[in-house]
């Protein structure tokens, strides 16, 4: 009985609970519906709906005006593929009523005024996105004759004239440009009939900026081209190029092409009289300049006195179908088309099932016979000339163009990942097979000289894609290639694939899944073990003993001290054996650091917990003078000792040599309690990498392969977060500081008291003790942060350009750089792949972390590149050109 009552009595409170929540929903208001009526114009029908959708604009009382501008401005900046449509609906909402008189304001025209408010919000915000959606409603609003086109010529104007500023940055610039450009292209038949020459000096603008990014776009061109002549990939093509091509071409038509381009469903009103209704005069408008932040706790040096800023690169697109399938660069419907889906895409990351969708529906907002009807449809639509693509061929290439843009791409890369899985599970028939075709398209370009980066992350696509539809992939398609060298970058991507489909399911599984060429350990495609621990000192091993004594200390979680002690004695009794040919401090620090990496192998929590423990047990092995000490900030590993620290990567590189995640995991977790420095792990990983992997048995040249270059990026990374953290903190303390001296001026300034000396007290700075130790951390960080990029720079010159009587790790190094070599990579062998790879990362580097090189850019180029001033020598020109690009010193 007790059981049902419970059950009763907690009906009811549901039952009141939930009536309690319907009596406290928020009621939709008339205006509410009328907003969100506008908002979904267009979802079923929008020429069915207009209609309707005017009428009840119309009725709406009391008139909202506000109300009305902005649900026309969220529509226009969240759904730009309904612009024509809401132009069109505007177009109707400017005739006036039924009874109209002289003067009457058509509701229209009190939208488009409104609508202009939130437009100057945007410029004032720099928020370039939606000003740009913004214009392309404006540029057809100028085709429906609503807007002046001498208003409209003037506000494209504008933005052009940011590309004549002095210094203007890369992303300003091509913002403005594709403000002023696609204003153009959408409103040009307009704009060229009333004036020509504007028209034109609009276009020469954009080409005149454009011609002085060739540099830039050669760094980050989607192959390794020699020079900056060299043709990129084939099909690939630069934004603004890209821009530029389609205004042409228009241009070259008086921009009648557009016609058959965009739908404008305006065109069947006859234009107003000019008596009856003169056209909207935009009003001018002025693009404010960027922020400029200045950075006050710089260290004392001439260098880097701003803000590190993420720099902003030329947009390479790759192409990966012909032009019956997808539509060509060149064509001026291509480009609208693509920049479309790229604005859906960007709009859309905060859900991306919302986006999958939006995009198999995007036909329906184009001309039709623009793509091809999906099968199943009913609707019968006679294919347009020079069109009928495929639709999912075209989303996923353009997906996958934006994803490989170079150094990276604009969103986090597992948002396309997660994209392109959306779209195959909401149409798996046909999108599959574009995505298959997609794949063997950027493999077939990895013969092609597709740039390291890019192949890293088409790898890295590849393997979660595959991870989401159960691993199924034709390899056998792939076996021929098993003949290539071991470096080629197919047989690479074949491995990195595979190391990455391993990390998501189990090497078994993964195994089960190649066909049995691939299996054996001569095609060096999947390791013969799986990625478990390799614990040197096992039973075979003349120093077991010793190890499994540490072991049970470890095992029995006995006090740091005791395990220090310990070693001494281990230390102490090997010195006295007969193997004094061995280096007794190297063995034991292996010996310690594997046993304590064979506690942690159980789980990531195990590894975090014996390290945690064992803090000053690492340290001592580290060499620091003070075994016990918790030393904190950038100097925690001031007393140890480098070849000690190099010892201790080398360990647990070894411990970890058939899971390389584990190798970048537990060297990250070394960086973060400070037993090594991210300047270690740079030399470390020049000197030894490439000893980790399935290829560490072939010797050879040092290979620095997308395994190395995680290490690099890591360490490099977490030396400039270690600076940004603290650059905050001294901002924190600093603020903090003031409102205290603030404070203290104006209690005396209240209390009068003369005997105060407040001006005193404002000149005195850095007083705090926090301050002042957060300053010298501040500066220390800087100083390692240099030291990392340094080292880095020294590394990749040592390897591709060394010195005569230095040791020469890959003698090709100069050679792949030449454009007859490259033309014959057909006879390249493993070393002459490993450097061209090697120059594939020295270019990301580069490009990667160019705002951080500027800020040190004097004193690195000193060190590293300054010795080959007046050499004649290919590598040294190629490395020095590469880097003067990257750090803004060849324009």
């Amino acid at each position: 009985m007790s059981y049902e009552r419970r059950g009763h009595y907690g009906g009811r409170r549901r039952y009141r609970d939930d009536w309690n929540n319907q009596r406290h929903e928020p009621v939709e208001t008339p205006d509410d519906k009328l907003k969100s009526a506008i908002i979904k114009f267009g979802e079923v029908d929008a020429n069915e709906e207009l209609v309707r959708l005017e009428t009840q604009i119309r009725d709406h009382v009391p008139r909202n005006i506000p109300l009305l501008s902005e649900a026309f401005r969220i529509s226009v900046t969240e759904q730009p593929y309904k612009i024509p449509h809401y132009a069109t609906l505007l177009r109707v909402l400017h005739n006036k009523g039924d009874t109209p008189t002289e003067d009457e304001v058509p509701l229209g025209r009190l939208i488009l005024e409104d609508f202009w408010k939130g437009f100057q919000g945007y410029v004032d915000k720099l928020a370039w996105r939606e000003v740009r959606l913004c214009i392309h409603f404006f540029a057809h609003l100028t085709v429906a004759k609503l807007i002046s086109a001498d208003s409209m010529l003037a506000l494209l104007q504008s933005f052009t004239a940011v590309l004549d500023e002095f210094g203007v940055s890369n992303g300003r610039a091509k913002r403005a440009a594709l403000c002023a450009g696609e204003g153009l292209l959408i409103g040009g038949p307009a704009l060229k009939a009333h004036s020509a020459i504007s028209s034109t000096e609009i276009i020469n603008s954009i080409q005149q900026y454009n011609d002085t990014l060739s540099s830039e776009k050669w760094l980050v061109s989607p192959t390794f081209t020699q020079s900056v002549e060299s043709p990129p990939l084939e099909g690939s093509i630069e934004f603004l190029d890209m821009l530029l091509t389609t205004l042409r071409a228009l241009d070259e038509t008086n921009f009648e092409e557009t016609k058959n381009c965009l739908p404008r469903p305006y065109e069947i009103y006859p234009p107003f009289d000019p008596s009856v209704l003169r056209p909207y005069d935009l009003p001018i408008v002025l693009v404010p300049p960027e922020a400029i932040e200045l950075d006050a706790m710089s260290p004392d040096t001439s260098e880097g006195e701003t803000l590190v800023k993420k720099d902003e690169w030329p947009e390479y697109f790759i192409r990966l179908f012909p032009s019956d399938v997808s539509p060509d660069y060149t064509n001026p419907i291509g480009y609208m088309i693509r920049t479309a889906i790229l604005d859906i895409v960007d709009i859309f990351e905060v859900n991306r099932k919302e986006c999958a969708r939006l995009l198999l529906e995007y036909p329906k907002w184009n001309l039709p016979g623009t793509f091809k009807p999906r099968p199943g449809s009913t609707v019968a639509v006679e294919p347009a000339p020079g069109k009928d693509w495929q639709l999912e061929s075209t989303i996923i290439e353009t997906i996958l163009s934006t994803y490989l843009l170079l150094p990276e791409s604009n969103r986090k890369s597992i948002y396309y990942i997660s994209l392109i899985t959306e779209i195959c599970k909401l149409s798996p028939s046909t999108v599959g097979p574009a995505v298959g075709k997609s794949i063997r398209r950027l493999y077939h370009n990895l013969a092609e000289g597709l740039d390291v980066e890019a192949a890293r992350k088409f790898a890295e696509w590849f393997a979660v894609h595959m991870s989401n539809f159960g691993f199924q992939w034709v390899w056998k398609e792939w076996i021929p290639d098993l003949e290539l060298t071991v470096q080629h970058p197919k047989r690479a991507f074949m491995r990195r694939a595979i190391e990455f489909e391993i990390r998501l399911a189990y090497h078994e599984r993964i195994f089960k899944t190649l066909p049995e060429p691939m299996q054996g350990p001569d095609a060096y495609v999947i390791p013969a073990e799986g990625p478990s621990p390799a614990f040197e000192y096992d039973a075979s091993h003349p120093h077991h003993d010793a190890a499994e004594a540490i072991l049970n200390l470890f095992r029995g979680r006995a006090k740091a001290e005791d395990v220090i002690s310990h070693l001494d004695e281990l230390r102490t009794k090997l010195e006295s054996s007969e193997e004094g040919h061995v280096n007794v401090d190297t063995l034991v620090r292996s010996i310690a650091v594997q046993s304590l990496l064979q506690i942690g192998s159980r789980s990531f929590s195990h590894l975090l917990n014996a390290i945690e423990r064992y803090l000053p047990l690492l340290r001592n092995l580290a060499g620091a003078s003070a075994p016990g000490a918790t030393t904190t900030g950038a100097t925690a590993t001031a007393g140890s000792n480098p070849e000690a620290r190099t010892e201790i990567l080398s360990a647990a590189a070894a411990f970890w040599k058939h899971n390389r995640q584990m190798v970048g995991i537990v060297f990250d977790k070394l960086m973060q309690y400070q037993i090594v420095d991210p300047t270690d792990i740079v030399a470390w990983t020049f000197l030894n990498g490439a000893s980790v992997g399935q290829l560490s048995e072939l010797g050879g040249p040092m290979n620095l392969s997308a395994f190395e270059w995680d290490l690099l990026r890591a360490a490099i990374d977490k030396a400039n977060g270690r600076v940004v953290a603290a650059r905050r903190r001294v901002m924190q303390l600093r603020k903090e500081a003031d409102e205290r001296r603030a404070l203290s001026k104006a209690k005396a300034e209240n209390g009068n008291d003369m005997d105060m000396d407040v001006e005193n007290k404002e000149e005195e700075k850095d007083d705090d003790p926090q301050l002042v130790t957060a300053l010298k951390a501040y500066s220390s960080l800087t100083k390692e942060q240099r030291m990392v990029l340094s080292r880095t720079l020294e590394g990749f010159v040592e390897s591709l350009a060394p010195a005569p009587t230095a040791r020469n790790p890959n003698p090709h190094a100069r050679t792949v750089i030449d454009e007859a070599a490259w033309e014959n990579r057909a006879s390249w062998g493993r070393d002459e792949w490993n450097a061209w790879e090697t120059w594939g990362w020295y270019k990301q580097f580069c490009r990667a972390y160019a705002p951080y090189l500027r800020t040190y850019v004097n004193t690195l180029y000193t060190v590293s590149l300054a010795k080959f001033e007046g050499a004649k020598d290919p590598g040294a020109d190629m490395l020095k050109k590469i880097w003067n690009v990257a750090t803004g010193q060849e324009a």
